[in-house]
């Protein structure tokens, strides 16, 4: 297969539906105005908004967020990471995290639901709880798609090395990780879990992440990246909405496992994916 470019959209969402599809779509469309064939949207990209209302925000697949990614993706004939929407569940009260990868003709290749989800109370600082609307999912997801297998996770998901060696395990060679990285975690881990996600799998690793405040109040730390299975930072972005590129090489990949074959090596089993 031959290298290919990629981008990865940094977005600042609120809860205008509207507003944040029609910046979703601008961004992409500069993204593949400048030869991208695989564009990678953040975590939440399409809503982020009170917690009280994410059962009203949340959406079906297919629905108005689905139905977006796949008319866009078969328009411009890309490979389409979905970031991840709410998508509603079969709790009435409560939602999926879901992230879509949409292939050039419009299909959905991969859905994946956020596995691991972020609870935290930290007295007199901050106290969040993804649990009470949100529920996890439990499958680990890979998305062969007309650029390669991408593995699927998001944000607290970067945390956990095991799902990213099970994606491994299952053929993937590119990472998806969109994001909603707070300001505070992120100056502290995010380049160096993606860095360590790249290096242990031997991957590239995209990584599209929310900038800006929150609507919860929470300042989001940007710094979209794109890294290779080096763990070389190919594009980093600043603040504010943009796109970065990087090139894709499957050889790179093929290459870096055969000098240092890690994988071939390693003494445990792959978790089952």
């Amino acid at each position: 297969m031959e290298p290919f470019l990629a981008a990865a959209v940094q977005l600042t969402s609120g809860s205008d539906l509207d507003a944040n599809l029609h910046a979703a779509d601008a961004l992409v469309r500069s993204a593949v105005a400048r030869g991208a064939r695989l564009v990678a949207l953040p975590e939440l990209f399409a809503w982020r908004g009170e917690r009280a209302a994410e059962k009203t925000a949340a959406t079906p697949i297919p629905g108005r967020v689905s139905e977006f990614l796949r008319t866009l993706a078969a328009e411009l004939r890309i490979v389409l990471i979905g970031g991840s929407f709410l998508e509603r569940g079969s709790d009435a009260g409560k939602a999926f995290n879901t992230a879509l990868v949409v292939d050039t003709d419009g299909s959905i290749r991969g859905s994946y639901r956020k596995i691991h989800l972020f609870d935290v109370d930290l007295p007199d600082r901050v106290s969040v709880r993804e649990s009470d609307t949100r529920d996890p999912g439990h499958d680990i997801v890979t998305a062969h798609t007309a650029v390669g297998t991408i593995g699927l996770s998001v944000c607290y998901d970067l945390r956990f090395p095991e799902l990213y060696r099970a994606l491994t395990g299952a053929g993937a060679t590119v990472l998806a990780v969109p994001a909603s990285f707070t300001f505070f975690t992120g100056t502290a881990h995010w380049e160096t879990l993606l860095r360590a996600r790249a290096i242990e799998n031997q991957a590239y690793v995209i990584a599209p992440n929310q900038t800006g405040m929150a609507p919860s109040g929470i300042a989001d730390y940007g710094n979209s990246m794109i890294v290779d299975p080096w763990g070389t930072v190919l594009a980093r972005a600043a603040d504010g909405e943009q796109i970065i590129l990087a090139e894709i090489d499957p050889a790179y990949v093929a290459r870096i496992r055969a000098e240092m074959p890690c994988q071939r090596h390693t003494r445990l089993p792959f978790p089952a994916a």
